[in-house]
Formats: C-alpha cells, structure tokens, sequence
C-alpha cells in the first residue's frame, strides 16, 4: 500500500468536502465544476482500486450538501439523491451499455430533458394543498423552506384537476432567469448589497433568506422533473415521460424542452441539439439528463449509494481559448487564503473577456507547471472564475523560472503559513492585514465570541471604511468618537436632511452600550474571538479551563499546550505561531488596557460527574433547552460536544424531528437520552 496514495485519498476526501460546502450551503463555489468533477472522478478510480477503503462517511456515499441549523429540518420520505456525471460522450456509451445488459434487452427508451442550474427542491402536496418545502440538504435531511417558497409564483399553493393524490411530493429545481438575475444585481448595486456571481448562487441566496419578504423581491423560477413518496400507489402513471405530462395537469410548470429518445445515438442527437441553442435559453444549465422511461426498468436497475443507475447527467465540455501568461500574482482572501492568480493577455471565453484566472494554491501551479512566458489553455466551467487547464510545453520560452510562493503577505508583510495537509497557505496577519481586518472584526464580536449585539456586517464596513477601526481595540473607543457616528451608520435616507435625529442617536448610544457590555466576557469567548487558527469554541473553552487566565494561556510553551484536553500538535503549533508575533501580543495587551476583562467561569466538576470526560452529540429541538443553553451546562460538567454522532460518542440528546444522528446513533448502539433525562442528570 502507498503511503503517498493513503495520503492523496485522504486530501481528496477533504477538499471535496469543502468544495461541497462551499457550493451547496454557503453558494459561493471556490472551484469551477469541472475541476470538481476531476477531483471526483480520481477519489473514485482509488476508491475502485482499493474498495476496503470506502466508509460510509465518503464523498462518494452521500449526497452533497448540509443542513443550515437556522432552518428546522426535514427528513425526506425518500431520499433525494444525486445523479453521476457523464463528460465525454464514450461514458455516456457505457452507460447506454450497462443498461442494456442489466435489462437484458436491445434498445433502451430514455426521456430527456435539460439539466437546470439552480437549486433542488421537494415540495409536499397534501389533498391538492402546498404544505410543506425544504431543500435537497444532505439527501436524507433538508431545511425547510416553505414559507420562502410560497412567495414563488410560479409554484401552485393548491393542485388543479381532477386526479389530485392525496398526497404528492413533488421535486424540481429553483433558478433565477439571465434577466432576472442582471436585474437584481443592478438593485444590489444601488444599495451597496452583495453582488451575486452567477443566477444560481442567486438563487440559492435569495431561497435562504429568513425573511420571506426578501424572496418574494427576488425573481424566482420553478420547474418540475420528478416525484418522491405519493399515495396512493395507483396514482402514479407507467413512465416519467407521462409523469411530467401528468404534473403539467395539475398546474406545476414542467419544461417543454424534453424528448423521448430510442438507443444512445437519439440520445446525443438531442444533447447536441441543446448544445446549439443553448445561449438562447433564458436561464442557465449546465447540461442534459437521460432517464430510462420505464418505471419498472428504472426499479430493475437500482440505485448505488449516492445515485440512481438508472439516470445519468451529460454536462456540457467547458469553453477553452488559449492566451499568454503575463505575470503571477498572489491575493489575499478575507480569511487569509493565499491564492494564486494568472495575469493574462485579455482573450474571450465562452463570450466573456477573460484577463485573470486562478491557479487555486500552490500544489496546482507545481502540478500544471505553469511559468510567466507560457502560453495555457484557459476555459470557463459552467462559472464566472475562469481557469488554466494547462501549458503548451512545445510554445514554452527559453529560461522561464518556475513559480515560488512568496514567504510574507503582499499586503502586511506577516508570515505566510501553510500547514501539513493542507493545499491553501495563509497570511498570519489577521487584524493587522488589511485583506481580512472587516472579517477578523466580525469573527470578535460575533454572538459565539465577544457578543457585541448590534454590530453586524454592514456596520464593521463602515467602521473601518471610514478609519474609525482598525482593531477591536478600536471599537473601546469609540465613546470619543460618538459625533463622527451620528449620520455614519443609520441615517434614514427619508430622514437625510436630519442627520443628528433622535433616532439615530439613541441607536448609536445602544451600540455603544452594547460594547461597553462586552468588556467582561467569559476567558473562553474571550479567547476564540481572538481568530487563533484552528481555535474553535470547544478548544478555546478547554484553554480557559486549564490555564485559568490569558496570560497563562500566552505564557504556555508548546510543551504546556499539549497538556490540555483534546490539544494536538497542529493546534498546539498554530497557538504557539500566533502568539510569537509581537502584534498579536500586543493586540491582546490593548484590549486588556481598553477595559476589556475576561471572567474566568468558577466550575466545580467532580470527578465523579456523569459527563465528565463523555462525548455528547445534540440532535433536534429540545422542548425546554436551546442548543447553547444544553451545550453549556453539558460542557460545565466536564463533556465534550460534537457534531457527528460515531462510535465514541457516549450518548446522544434527541429531541423533536432529530434527524439522522438519530439513526446513526441506533446503527451504532449509543445510548439516547430525552431532555428529561438529560435534565435529571444535569441537576445531579
């Protein structure tokens, strides 16, 4: 066995999780599709090789996609799952083969219908009434959306017709129109809102708003494509070409651009018809998808663990141009990510004038060897961030020097740190680079960190646009700066001619209240607002509690760090790294003078504490307790509490619809307490 392999199948594992994350629950895509179908196809040819490898946590067991916790859950009645990738029309052949041979016949009849780019939806029809919408989520368990989605117009709140079920639950996509979309962004422009990047970032955003008032304002579109469970049995017609058919009876908006096609040859026939008349549709996609007509071939061949085998997704080849590479550069995310960006010559893409692209992290440039001078294959994956495939060795100059990442920040000259493991280095900056001082503030006062109520996103931008802060320290004093505020933060524009108003005033004066309430914050918060790499809620508590006060924590060696509880070398090191920069000493040594005083919480665990030392995981609404709520007292008995349930969690709190932790903690034979019980122990 590699160890090199072993490694490289474990890095797969992570950065698709990642990747996942980015594009499913935070609609902001770090990579282009393609360059994720890549990574995919490689962590399943290893998996392929070595099939003792594959848990049941894999990228490729499951479907993409998490559930947001602002939203309560749904658990779907049947599983939405993911549809696996056709690129190249071979694959689509060998599709068309294993179908064939699975069903033991010559021809297979398949419906085809276009491949939208938006976001997947479940939408539950109880006696012809809209009762119920959530998300695709993980595929087992979504976020329930049904308020936003009723502000869709085009998805019916009471089925027509005559042959209504019972009950119906209907699945289709979500998307924003190219008009829609360009129109939008026009408004968030005049706002100074956030700019989307494409329709169906758009799309996702707008469908997550907690205010339903807000979706109702952006342009949404529905299309309908399949169901999940129904009633009765009866109800369903013999092949998904007349279940669409059926659909559009009952007022859902179904797509007129689909087809029925015998054999694979049809079958492409129409993916490049859709190919030709693509850019004249009036919403994106991003490929075709075929689908064995019949039922009860479909129920023949199956399903694998993430995906039916009886359908698969033909996704368009990326557009590609090739230009000359002009420079490399490094920016500096808001986070400190490192990326490496091409300077181009301007060439066109895919209709668009592309100048920049990005070359991801370091390992990318060293594996696609690009150097100024080389002349690359640029393309644009189904997204706006264009991409270098690869160099043209034979047009390559003489002497061009391979790419070195810079050691220090271009931007505050701090370290450049990449960890073991990890594919993205970052500025160890923090407050004192300007790339990330907006997100760094917004991490301190944070309701998880130093809970400053009332100073949000909006508010920090103008803070630091203006100069008023730097650091938090900054934020302590701004007492002095109260008539700088007036008209700075919440001037009514219908109210522009009065810019002292009493209003404005006394929300000001409770802003300032509440970061003067801050200034006692528990040693704990105290310590994760500070933005310590890899120093998260848990791990800055468990520094509290050993060490006992800030300077502890400062004063501790390596050595020391690797003393407290669940405290590895990563962590130990990144703590270590943190605190021999002088500024970031310095930094907490301000804050200390500015008034600031962390409270060292008084906790008497006994040894002998039911909790003491256990791995607790929280799942569903508990009738009495909040989540925080039961992860304090929880934690205050000396547990430690995670999110995933595995085989050394200890016991598990269900509480109202608690979702698949709840069956995962059946499977594993952990014990499951309700709030009573839970309740009881805690008052022992």
């Amino acid at each position: 066995m590699s160890e090199n392999l072993v490694t490289r199948y474990q890095f797969l594992q992570d950065e698709l999780k990642m990747h996942d994350q980015a594009y499913y629950d935070q609609a902001s895509p770090l990579i282009s599709d393609s360059e994720y179908d890549q990574l995919y196809r490689e962590l399943l040819a290893i998996e392929l090789a070595h099939p003792d490898w594959v848990q049941p946590d894999s990228v490729s067991q499951r479907v993409s996609g998490q559930v947001n916790q602002v939203f309560s859950p749904v658990e779907h009645g049947v599983a939405m799952l993911s549809l696996n990738n056709a690129l190249h029309e071979d694959e689509v052949l060998a599709f068309d083969k294993r179908c064939k041979e699975t069903l033991d016949i010559d021809l297979v009849e398949y419906a085809c219908e276009l491949k939208f780019d938006g976001l997947a939806i479940s939408i539950l029809y109880e006696k012809g009434q809209l009762t119920r919408a959530a998300t695709r989520g993980d595929g087992a368990v979504g976020e329930n959306v049904t308020d936003n989605i009723r502000t869709i117009h085009a998805i019916p709140k009471q089925l027509l017709g005559s042959k209504i079920p019972d009950r119906v639950e209907v699945r289709g996509e979500v998307f924003m129109r190219r008009f829609d979309f360009e129109e939008l962004n026009k408004k968030q422009l005049l706002v100074q809102g956030k700019l989307f990047a494409n329709p169906r970032n758009a799309a996702a955003g707008s469908l997550r708003q907690l205010d339903p008032a807000i979706t109702a304002q952006r342009q949404l579109s529905f299309y309908a494509y399949g169901i999940g469970e129904f009633i009765p049995a009866s109800w369903r017609p013999m092949s998904h070409d007349q279940l669409l058919d059926q659909l559009a009876q009952l007022g859902l908006p179904i797509s007129a651009d689909r087809c029925i096609a015998v054999g694979p040859t049809k079958v492409l026939e129409y993916f490049h018809s859709v190919a030709q008349r693509r850019k004249d549709l009036p919403f994106d996609i991003d490929g075709v998808v075929y689908k064995v007509n019949a039922y009860e071939l479909q129920e023949r061949l199956g399903y694998i663990s993430r995906a039916p085998r009886f359908a698969i997704a033909h996704k368009f080849p990326p557009e590609q141009a090739t230009t000359i590479v002009l420079s490399i550069e490094v920016q500096v995310g808001r986070t400190g990510a490192i990326t490496p960006v091409a300077r181009l010559v301007p060439v066109v893409v895919g209709g668009v004038t592309v100048t920049n692209a990005t070359l991801h992290n370091e390992d990318e440039i060293v594996r696609k060897d690009i150097r100024v001078g080389d002349t690359v294959i640029v393309r644009r994956a189904g997204d706006v961030i264009p991409e270098i495939l690869s160099h043209i060795i034979a047009l390559r100059p003489i002497n061009t020097a391979v790419f070195e990442m810079p050691t220090n920040c271009p931007i505050c000259h701090s370290p450049i740190d990449r960890q073991v493991g990890e594919a993205i280095a970052r500025c160890t900056g923090g407050l004192f680079c300007d790339a990330q001082r907006k997100q760094a503030i917004m991490h301190f006062a944070h309701r998880r960190a130093m809970n400053i109520d009332g100073l949000g996103e909006k508010i920090i931008e103008k803070l630091v646009d203006a100069k008023l802060v730097s650091t938090p320290v900054d934020l302590y004093r701004l007492t002095n700066s109260f008539s700088a505020l007036v008209g700075l933060l919440y001037l009514n524009p219908s109210n522009s001619q009065k810019k002292d108003s009493i209003q404005d005033k006394k929300l000001i004066q409770n802003l300032l209240d509440a970061i003067e309430g801050s200034k006692k914050p528990q040693l704990g918060r105290f310590i994760f607002a500070l933005g310590i790499r890899h120093v998260g809620e848990t791990t800055a508590k468990d520094l509290a509690r050993h060490f006992r006060s800030i300077h502890g924590v400062m004063d501790a060696s390596e050595n020391d760090l690797l003393q407290v509880r669940d405290i590895g070398p990563v962590v130990a090191t990144s703590i270590v790294n943190y605190l021999a920069q002088a500024h970031q000493r310095e930094l907490i040594l301000q804050l200390l003078a500015a008034g600031v005083e962390p409270q060292v919480e008084e906790m008497s665990i006994s040894t002998e504490a039911f909790f003491l030392g256990k791995t607790v995981v929280l799942t569903g609404t508990l009738p009495n307790l909040s989540r925080d709520d039961a992860k304090a007292r929880l934690e205050a008995l000396g547990a430690k509490v995670t999110g995933s349930v595995s085989a050394k969690t200890h016991y598990v709190i269900a509480g109202e619809e608690p979702g698949s932790k709840l069956e995962k903690a059946v499977e594993l034979g952990v014990p499951i307490l309700d709030e009573a019980a839970l309740l009881k122990l805690l008052g022992s």
